[in-house]
């Protein structure tokens, strides 16, 4: 009893903080257009009034479908869109027509468009390949060889992609060439009147961890800040000043755990944690860094989210509805590869399993299913959905 009342007062605490903090808050850069000015304050308004649901590839591909405009398996589940729409934009630097997950980017530019003219906001991130073995020879693979989670070679004391691609470093030319390529895909986000479209960016996400060549022992934490503003400088000096950033962390477990490597408030608008789990260890643990992360975003005046998570469990929808949190984004529905299709197992199967793996499909056939647990979500007026805030500006 005596935790709960004081995860309450730390809660209440949190909330006064917020609301007293809110006062003059603004975008991070000096030159923000009017468009990023007012998303910045339409999220901060709409953190008073609850949380969105976003999804990544939303609009792009569901369970069981690829691009088909209109489409939607949250708008399938409970008849509207989520409130924000995630796109990923691996491999853009490398040229080519689509992402890592397949995806046109062309495509991805019609969705985003359409989005914005609905009032939906946008969020993007970025795994950009590894500046070393991207570059050699042989036979790329997702998430493999040349991706930017291949970093068994990289440390901070050794093989330092981070360090090569800034100024000095051997990738530093390439790696400019990859951010001229991604701000000229930016700059073709406009609306109907020509202006251009502002959304939120996380790139170099989940730094807290060490699976991506920018993570915690990939680099040291004063290169990942030089990172952070090397990018963030290349884009605004090429006119990109409609852009919201969100630094983000994997799970971390303190404040000072956190805010390893960050940038700079000049150079940040949202903070912002990814978490993956369900149980009662994950809901103690994500309750207090939510309970950090919201009152650090407060201080410093920053827009906070819970970038990517799953399941969307009922204790973890308790737990984000008492945040002051811009909002949630479960990651995306990928269709089969190669026209697999998953088949429940018959009675004939089940009797023919191992003892295991027949107590384990059991346990698992019995959990809240997505879909389930996002019905759960849309009768819970904290939640928030494309029609839900469309009308807020």
């Amino acid at each position: 009893m005596k935790k709960i009342i004081l995860s309450a007062t730390a809660a209440l605490f949190s909330a006064a903080l917020w609301a007293q903090a809110a006062q003059g808050w603004q975008p991070a850069d000096p030159e923000a257009t009017p468009e990023a000015k007012q998303l910045f304050a339409r999220l901060l308004k709409l953190q008073d009034k609850g949380v969105m649901y976003g999804h990544q590839d939303d609009l792009m591909c569901g369970n069981s479908w690829w691009y088909t405009p209109g489409r939607s398996d949250t708008k399938e589940a409970v008849g509207d869109y989520p409130g924000v729409a995630g796109f990923e934009l691996g491999e853009l630097e490398l040229g080519g027509k689509r992402s890592l997950d397949s995806v046109s980017f062309a495509e991805i530019t019609e969705q985003v468009k359409w989005f914005h003219a609905q009032n939906g906001v946008i969020t993007i991130s970025w795994h950009i390949v590894n500046p070393f073995s991207s570059q050699w020879p042989g036979i790329k693979e997702p998430n493999g060889a040349g991706s930017a989670w291949e970093v068994n070679f990289l440390s901070a004391n050794g093989v330092n992609a981070v360090k090569s691609v800034l100024p000095g470093g051997a990738n530093h030319a390439m790696f400019s060439s990859w951010l001229e390529r991604l701000a000229k895909y930016f700059h073709s986000w406009r609306d109907d009147k020509g202006t251009l479209i502002p959304f939120v960016f996380r790139p170099y996400h989940e730094h807290s961890g060490s699976f991506f060549w920018w993570g915690t022992t990939r680099c040291y934490d004063e290169e990942y800040a030089a990172l952070w503003r090397y990018t963030v400088n290349y884009l605004r000096a090429r006119g990109l000043h409609n852009i919201l950033y969100a630094y983000n962390t994997d799970k971390v477990y303190s404040p000072e755990e956190f805010l390893r490597g960050y940038p700079g408030d000049e150079y940040i608008d949202m903070l912002s944690i990814d978490w993956y789990g369900q149980g009662e260890e994950f809901n103690r643990n994500v309750d207090k860094a939510l309970a950090f992360t919201t009152k650090l975003a407060a201080e410093k005046k920053k827009l906070h989210a819970l970038s990517e998570c799953g399941p969307i469990s009922v204790d973890l929808q308790k737990i984000l509805a008492k945040c002051p949190s811009s909002y949630i984004l479960t990651w995306r529905h990928a269709p089969p590869r190669g026209g697999f299709r998953f088949t429940p197992p018959t009675a004939e199967d089940l009797a023919n399993m191992p003892p295991e793996a027949r107590a384990a499909y059991e346990q698992w056939s019995k959990m809240p299913k997505h879909e389930d647990l996002l019905k759960e979500m849309k009768k819970n007026p904290r939640y928030l959905f494309l029609k839900d805030i469309q009308k807020i500006k």
